[in-house]
């Protein structure tokens, strides 16, 4: 099972080479002003790009362009990227390097802004691993930041420079636009965003907002019900007892998971919390344990509660069909398990604890529709008597996972 599942997830990372590409209509402007007609790679970039790809056709040629050459790029009903030459502060917000000035220390470079909103006053971000910017310009005029630093002051404590509010203060007139409300705006996206909508509304100028361009479902819950086949073997490490081995054996487990899609990458990548129901039971007969001799009956029973916590990655197949990948750390809570020892008849009876341990899965899967979905998964071992120094045991699980999205 384990070399199958790799063998799997070989193919699916092999063919993610090609499955992965989305060609979307799109166009360039050239440093000419010729504009192009063209299909450009997507790949949903959470850094702002300094080059892109595309084709003519359909399965053409892949041409790469950059910013040398191309003074804009967008593709149709989704994104836009313009090249400006702008001043820009790239103080970090690690605290260990905050500066003691509170001032931006400018630095000019060409880049490709983000645009976000685009009307009477235009809205854009650059973005570079933990560095985000936001600029503006109005009425087409010089673009310049929205500056925001963290600093440190005379007594080593960290302060904030918020003269973003100041500048748009200054330059954006709304009647709706209150001090409390300068006071509240945050230098983030979302806040933003809002503010610039606003602000073109309340100048009935007509505006597009980028960031509805495409609507992304962030967030999932979907009811997860399972066929488990768990394993479970105890040796004795310190008596001459025979070992015990439960065998394989077929159960059912119920999970709800909660995912949040991370918005970057062509929603790509997501996390999930999965807390799930498992049992295990079963009787095993044995000829003497670490109680006592003579035949005994072994049973065990393990319920617990694991909550998977995992990072996925799907592969778009097309529009309806999709495949993941998950790695997992998988927290787990006991409740009233345990591995009790039986002598016929019944005149002797010994119970012991079976614990939770934490372990890792590995599962594959495969969606249909953002409805329906189908993983196997398979987990690492586990000792579940690690509290008792005279036992080992391994507790193995592979489970068939299907999946309904409720929302």
């Amino acid at each position: 099972m384990k070399k199958k599942l790799l063998l799997l997830l070989l193919t699916i990372l092999t063919f993610d080479a090609s499955s992965q590409i989305s060609f979307e209509k799109g166009y360039f402007i050239t440093n000419d002003g010729e504009k192009i007609d063209c299909l450009i790679k997507n790949i949903d970039w959470k850094n702002n790009p300094v080059d892109f790809e595309y084709q003519l056709v359909q399965n053409g040629t892949l041409i790469n362009e950059n910013i040398k050459s191309v003074q804009e790029f967008g593709i149709y009903n989704n994104s836009k990227y313009i090249r400006r030459t702008v001043k820009i502060d790239k103080s970090g917000n690690n605290i260990n390097n905050f500066s003691d000035d509170k001032n931006p220390i400018f630095i000019e470079e060409q880049l490709f802004l983000k645009a976000l909103i685009e009307g009477k006053s235009n809205l854009y971000q650059y973005e570079n691993k933990n560095l985000r910017r936001f600029f503006y310009n109005k009425d087409n005029g010089i673009i310049e930041q929205l500056v925001f630093k963290n600093f440190k002051n005379y007594e080593n404590k960290t302060g904030e420079n918020n003269q973003f509010r100041q500048q748009l203060w200054n330059d954006l007139k709304c009647p709706s636009f209150t001090l409390n409300k300068m006071t509240n705006l945050k230098y983030q996206k979302n806040s933003l965003i809002a503010f610039f909508t606003e602000y073109n509304k309340c100048n009935n100028s007509e505006f597009i907002n980028y960031e509805n361009k495409v609507k992304k479902d962030l967030f999932n819950l979907s009811i997860r019900p399972r066929l488990n086949n768990s394993s479970f073997f105890v040796e004795d490490l310190v008596s001459n007892s025979p070992d015990i081995d439960f065998g394989n054996k077929l159960g059912f487990g119920l999970g709800i998971e909660a995912e949040f899609i991370l918005p970057f990458n062509r929603n790509k990548w997501a996390i999930t919390i999965e807390p799930t129901y498992q049992n295990f039971k079963s009787e095993k007969e044995v000829n003497g344990s670490f109680f006592s001799s003579g035949e005994q009956i072994v049973t065990a029973n393990y319920n617990y509660i694991e909550i998977p916590i995992s990072v996925r990655h799907y592969f778009f197949l097309n529009k309806d069909s999709k495949v993941f990948i998950n790695a997992s750390y998988i927290i787990a809570i006991s409740s009233n398990s345990s591995l009790e020892f039986t002598s016929p008849p019944y005149i002797f009876s010994k119970s012991v604890e079976l614990i939770t341990r934490r372990n890792f899965g590995l599962g594959v899967g495969y969606k249909f529709k953002n409805k329906y979905s189908l993983e196997m998964r398979l987990q690492t071992s586990k000792n579940i008597m690690a509290n008792y120094s005279y036992w080992d045991s391994n507790y193995k699980t592979s489970s068939l996972i299907f999946g309904y999205t409720l929302f």
